[in-house]
């Protein structure tokens, strides 16, 4: 097992292209399960969580070809089974989204309900409930969510809660349903808009993107001869590269990104004291040699502050001039990464789900664990601005979202290197 060796103290600079975004590419690569004919997606990114998707695919009979460019060609044509395993589903709570595409297109799924999650609950009670209430069958039985049904029917769902997944589940369900299906109180996060101008790509007919109220006019099949289509790029990458910059007083370039699905972060980092420019496809970041300034955030659903940028924040503010309150208020569990900077030397105090950080003017390299995606991000940030060296471990955390993270930063200058156990 791999871990990080940082040694801080670097400003960086430099220019650093930005990956395909993870949240939007798997739920699209469930969607190929929907397509009768072959589909080719780009800006692929290189995450664990993309060969987990490959390896459950692949293990339903699903025929894929990846080239150098990271262009995928998905036939789903050859699908033998309709299974998605525990010891696959475990490692990476997405893998429920092919329930949806395997019920809607052949009538039947067998899917392992994903267990527990290191950053909070997250039931799938929403996803099953919908399928339902559109003509599923659907018991749970040895730890396996068994769907049937000979085609399922559109109807109007409420979500009680806002859920990514589930809105992305039910949307792709919804597509080869009979009649109209209207899904309401619906996520509209960027990742799931992509999805959903992916499959009207392939031939569905959805309207509302982007809003909160999503109609489905089922179709009879899906698939378009020679589609292709380009993931949207990471807005969970790009905000940490931006604030790797802001947290060392530097001055970053990112290429291949979209500022228009960044406003509560970029609005952050200026308030932090960062010039942001940026043009259709790139944004640059100068904090001018200077300290940030604390920040407050609130998280919740998109547009508003995500939660995936609430660790890095978190990190910004262990060095920033002054206070700053953080409050999480999506996930109840996600601020196991605070202790490990307060190893650190971070003047952190937590208060439910509040943790209130004043600024320090340095911070110490420590060995530190990663618990999740974000917070090893978050620890990876704090390293950059410590002093000495920082060893983290766990980074099979950050590789399931961060595609070669040790060699973007090493090309902004940072210190950082891969180093076996």
């Amino acid at each position: 097992m791999d871990k990080l060796l940082i040694t801080g103290g670097t400003t960086l600079n430099g220019e650093v292209r930005i990956s395909g975004a993870k949240n939007a590419a798997l739920p699209i690569l469930a969607a190929t399960l929907l397509s009768e004919t072959p589909v080719s997606i780009g800006n692929i990114p290189h995450l664990k969580d993309i060969t987990t998707t490959i390896e459950l695919l692949g293990r339903m009979g699903v025929h894929m070809v990846l080239d150098e460019k990271m262009n995928m060609e998905v036939d789903t044509r050859t699908i033998t089974n309709y299974q998605a395993p525990y010891e696959l589903v475990k490692t990476m709570r997405a893998s429920i989204l092919v329930l949806g595409p395997l019920l809607a297109r052949f009538g039947e799924a067998y899917v392992s309900l994903p267990g527990g999650c290191a950053i909070g609950s997250r039931p799938v009670d929403i996803h099953i409930d919908g399928l339902i209430k559109m003509g599923a069958d659907i018991s749970v039985d040895g730890g396996y969510i068994l769907a049937k049904a000979k085609r399922l029917k559109g109807c109007r769902l409420v979500l009680e809660q806002i859920t990514v997944t589930g809105t992305e589940n039910l949307l792709m369900a919804a597509t080869l349903a009979s009649g109209t299906t209207i899904i309401e109180n619906a996520a509209k996060e960027p990742e799931v808009s992509d999805l959903a101008y992916f499959l009207n790509k392939m031939g569905a007919k959805i309207s509302g993107i982007g809003t909160d109220v999503l109609t489905i006019e089922g179709v009879e099949k899906l698939g378009v001869d020679n589609l292709h289509y380009e993931i949207m790029p990471d807005r969970i990458e790009t905000g940490t590269y931006l604030i790797a910059a802001a947290i060392t007083g530097g001055k970053v370039r990112l290429k291949d990104t979209r500022p228009d699905i960044l406003d509560a972060v970029l609005a952050k980092l200026v308030e932090a004291g960062a010039e942001i420019t940026s043009g259709e496809d790139w944004i640059e970041l100068d904090m001018h040699g200077k300290k940030p300034k604390a920040v407050s955030v609130r998280t919740a659903p998109y547009p508003a502050f995500p939660t995936d940028m609430q660790a890095q924040f978190t990190a910004m503010n262990t060095v920033a001039d002054g206070v700053g309150i953080i409050t999480e208020t999506i996930f109840e569990n996600r601020y196991m990464h605070i202790q490990e900077m307060q190893r650190m030397g971070a003047d952190i105090r937590l208060e439910s789900n509040t943790a209130i950080c004043t600024g320090v003017a340095k911070l110490t390299g420590a060995p530190v664990m990663a618990t999740d995606l974000r917070a090893s991000a978050g620890l990876v940030l704090a390293a950059l601005a410590a002093d000495g060296d920082t060893l983290v471990d766990r980074i099979y955390h950050i590789d399931r979202g961060y595609d070669h993270i040790e060699e973007k930063l090493s090309q902004l200058g940072a210190t950082i290197r891969r180093v076996p156990c």
